[in-house]
Order: C-alpha cells, then structure tokens, then sequence
C-alpha cells in the first residue's frame, strides 16, 4: 500500500509542475515553424508566398484526400500506381501555360512523394519555377488555406 501512496504523491507533484507549466508559460506551441535559411534550394515557406500570388498548387497526396480537404483550385498529382500518370501530365502542361509558377505539396514536412512529383513536373520541361513547400499539407491547414481549416494563432 505504501508504494500505491507513493505513486499518488508523485503523480500529484508532477501534475502541479504540469499545470503551473501550462499557466506560466501556456499552451505548447504547435505550429510548425519554417526558416528560409535552412532551406533546401527547391523549397519554400507558406510565408515566402503572397496570398494572391499566381501559384499553381499540386497536391501529391491520395485522391481521397485531396478531394477532402485539398486546396482550392489546386491539380491533383500523386504516384498511385493506379493513377494515369499521363492524365496527370496533361492536366499538369495545360495550368503551368497559364501559371509558370508551380508548388508541390504533400502530408507534412516528412513526405518525399511532393518532391518527386516536382522533378516530374520540372522533367516536361515547360520552364516553370517548381518549388516543394516545407511543411506540405500541415502549413496550408495551419495558416487556414484549405477547406475546413481555420488560422492558427
């Protein structure tokens, strides 16, 4: 019983530092943050863009997810083997006629498929600026850009 009342105290002392930690301090920070300078020569920051920037948006994720929640206006390119790559292509040199400046984003900032899929975008050799945003799909929802989502603070 002792070690029971041990456990108590020490739960209990740990949840008061939990607490007065979240007081003090606050809420821990979730967003993710991005620093131009230790970025790779082909991304970009959500910040880097002006909202009203002419963009082509492609979305490397699933079909399912992009027709969920997926930026407004933006082209559908993933590597689902199930996918016509060539549909893709030709949706893809269409927009990128009308907008030279393309960026690819995926899931989060650990997805590699939005990288691929930019160097098959810069391989059509349409002469668009191609970028990978960091952070992909998470800094849309967090700054608010894509359906359902709402601005973090």
């Amino acid at each position: 019983m002792k070690a029971l009342g041990q456990l108590a105290v020490i739960c209990a002392i740990a949840l008061a530092a939990a607490g007065g930690t979240w007081w003090i301090k606050g809420p821990p920070q979730r967003t993710l943050p991005c620093d131009p300078a230790s970025l790779q020569p082909d991304e970009v920051c959500l910040a880097q863009i002006p909202a009203d920037a002419a963009v082509l948006w492609v979305d490397a994720r699933p079909r399912d997810e992009w027709q969920r929640n997926g930026l407004e206006g933006s082209l559908l390119w993933n590597l689902d083997p199930a996918e016509d790559m060539q549909a893709f292509e030709a949706a893809a040199a269409v927009r990128i006629i009308e907008t030279p400046r393309v960026i690819v984003y995926c899931g989060d900032e650990n997805c590699g498929v939005s990288r691929q899929v930019a160097q098959q975008i810069r391989a059509l050799g349409l002469g668009a600026e191609v970028f990978v945003l960091f952070g992909g799909w998470r800094s849309l929802s967090e700054a608010g850009r894509v359906r359902g989502s709402s601005p973090k603070p």
